[in-house]
Order: structure tokens, then sequence, then C-alpha cells
């Protein structure tokens, strides 16, 4: 009898091991496979929307420096997680707001006072590129928002291999001439994470999504001295209704095809022009995360950065990425991010809102996202240079 209880006994705990052992590798085959889920790229996003370009396998190393941060996830929350990011940011509340309305006088020229050429060059041992876009304030202190493609290059500045020469100046006016020099206040490291490799692209495309970036004016270019404040649009960060398509909005930017004829010297004029919008689409949100624009004068290269303006909303309702579907919505037309989707994905990678962001201690702010995440964005744009 004695045997028999033992037997029993040990027929239980076996059954137990297996059936833990089961279970463990059950769990960590549901582990893994959302490791890879979280790792592997996501797609969701309207084949309408799908960049125009195949991404290289990444290499040994670039997978190595990703895992830092283990997925674009991670790298999202580097600034999010930053005490001293925090700290930098709290005197937002003791500074002043982007302006809440249009200006009385004429919205055209608003607007193209508003607006910025910014223009890069970087030099390789193999070629000299230049490439130019458009940017314009949003605050009085000399925040402007611009395309994240726009402002990488500013990254450049602090790489040691693969790049000799790397230099980014902001020009103004009609035509542009050199004003300023800015700092990166901001650029979505999702953007960078997951666009490395445009760097070297000539005529980069892509969705849109996280394409945007935020700098300041930090030093005068000319004799004169920097302005007490600057020509700010207003911005319109609420969602947008369905009924916003077809409805007339304006739009600018500094449109530069001519640079690939004449050069850097070329003389870029801003444009100013009344269009239509389109098309909402989203990114999956549900949301209207980025629209298309009807054909216009400002519909070129170069007026990436540019806004889009809306006086019956009151405000910059969209940020210009790309250019749109020649096909369907014609040569010139364009598509936009909406500022609610910029508001609300700034607002997950740093715990802040688009006006939150462009208000505070700027130089300071700007210092810290130098030391934390700069050297690691500038990292992965070094690695694709040197084609490693």
């Amino acid at each position: 009898m004695l045997q028999f209880s033992y037997m029993v006994i040990f027929d239980a705990l076996q059954s137990l091991f297996v059936g833990i052992i089961l279970a463990y590798l059950s769990v960590t085959g549901s582990l893994a496979e959302y490791v890879e889920s979280k790792l592997a790229p996501q797609d969701a996003v309207p084949s309408t929307l799908v960049a125009e370009i195949e991404s290289p396998e990444p290499s040994q190393e670039l997978t190595l420096l990703s895992r830092l941060y283990a997925s674009t996830e991670g790298v999202s929350k580097v600034l999010f997680d930053n005490a001293a990011f925090k700290e930098a940011a709290q005197t937002i509340s003791q500074t002043s707001a982007v302006a809440a309305s249009l200006p009385s006088h004429s919205l055209n020229t608003h607007i193209k006072h508003s607006l910025v050429n910014i223009l890069c060059q970087y030099k390789t041992s193999e070629y000299t590129r230049t490439t130019t876009g458009t940017g314009f304030f949003i605050h009085e202190q000399g925040v402007i928002l611009t395309n994240a493609h726009v402002a990488q290059f500013l990254l450049l500045e602090s790489v040691e291999k693969g790049v000799s020469d790397a230099d980014c100046i902001v020009r103004a006016g009609d035509p542009a001439e050199p004003k300023y020099y800015a700092e990166l206040l901001f650029i979505s490291p999702t953007w960078v994470f997951n666009n490395a490799e445009l760097i070297t692209a000539e005529h980069p495309r892509g969705t849109g999504e996280y394409d945007y970036a935020l700098l300041y004016v930090s030093d005068s270019l000319d004799t004169d001295e920097l302005p007490v404040s600057y020509p700010a649009l207003a911005l319109h960060t609420e969602f947008l209704p369905r009924t916003l398509t077809g409805s007339d909005v304006v739009t600018a930017g500094y449109p530069a095809e001519k640079l690939s004829r004449e050069g850097p010297k070329a003389k870029l004029a801003p444009r100013v022009a009344t269009t239509t919008i389109d098309e909402l689409y989203t990114f999956g949100s549900n949301y209207a995360d980025i629209f298309s624009i009807s054909d216009s004068p400002v519909g070129e290269q170069g007026a990436s950065g540019g806004p889009v303006v809306s006086e019956t909303l009151g405000g910059t309702i969209g940020l210009i990425v790309t250019k749109g579907d020649m096909r369907t919505e014609g040569e010139h037309s364009l598509r936009a991010l909406t500022l609610s989707y910029i508001d609300r994905t700034i607002t997950e990678e740093t715990g802040f809102s688009l006006i939150e962001n462009a208000r505070g201690d700027l130089a300071y702010r700007g210092r810290i996202f130098k030391e934390v995440l700069a050297p690691f964005l500038a990292r992965l744009l070094e690695a694709e240079l040197q084609n490693i």
C-alpha cells in the first residue's frame, strides 16, 4: 500500500513537472512571437500610401546598434523617459503661447513672411550634395516646423566618418537670402529609425509618417540682430472633419526645381497659392492623419515643410510632406500631415504637445536633445553614408 502511494505521488509530480514545462514553452513561444511582431515591419498603411522605395536588409552592425532600444517603440520613448528633458520643459507654463488667431491683415502676406527656406549641403569623399526644403515659424520665439527628411541633415554636423563637411542655413525673403543659423529642437526618432536609408536617396519618397521636426533660430547669419519676435502662424491641432473635403485652403513653400539646374546659387522665391483638399487619409488610426491637395504652383520639389492653412478653421492644419500621386491627383498635387496627427504623435514621443514643444527654454531643451538622442540618430545616418 505504501509503495502504491509513492507511485501515485511520483506520477502526479511527473505530470505536474511536464505540465509546467509545457506551460513554460507555451509562454516563451508566445513571448517570442510577441517580440518578433514588435521587431517586424508594420504595414498598417493603406496601399495608396506605401513608400515607393524598398528598404535594404539591415547590416549586422546596424541590427546590433538597434538593439540598444530593441524597437522603434523604445527609440520613441527616449526623450519621454528622460528626467532632464522633463525638467527643461517645466518652464513651459511660464512662457507666451502660440498665436491663437490668423492676422487681420493679408493672410497671404503673413504666410509668406512666416516661411523660411532651409538649405543644407554635405560632402563625402565621392560627391557633394545640396538639398533644400521649406519650414515656417510656429512660435514667436523663433521655432520652425519642417520635415524630418529636411532636418535630418542637421544631424550630419556631428558625424565624424563618411562626411567631410556638413552645413545647414535658414534663408528667408523674396528671393531667399541667408538669415539665420538654426539648431535641432526635436526630430522624430521614429522617422529617423525607420528611414535612415533615405539619406542617400536622390528623390526620397515615403508615406509621410512621423516626417516632422522642430528647429529654433540660434544666431544671425547677417549683420542684423535677431528679431524680438517672429511672424508665427496660428496652429489648428484639432481633428479634421470629413466635411473639409473639397474646401479651399492656402498653401505655401519655396519650390526649388530650378536648384537642380542652377545649383546652390539659384534664387528661390516663396509662393503662396489657394487650392482645395481632395481626400483625407489615415495611417490606421481612423483619424485624418494625412490629406491630399490639388494642383497648385506650390507643388514642386522643395515645397516640403510648407504650411497648409484653413481660414475656415482659423489656422494651419497641415504640413506638406510629399508630392501627390501624379496619375490620380495631378502632377503638382501634394500631401500634407494633419497637425492633429503631429500633435498626437509628438505627445507620444515627448510627453508634451506640439504647442508645448515650441515653448520654454529652447537652447537648454535643444542641448538636452543634442546630448541624449542626437548621437544615436546621427550614427544611423553615418552608417548609411558609409554603406555599412
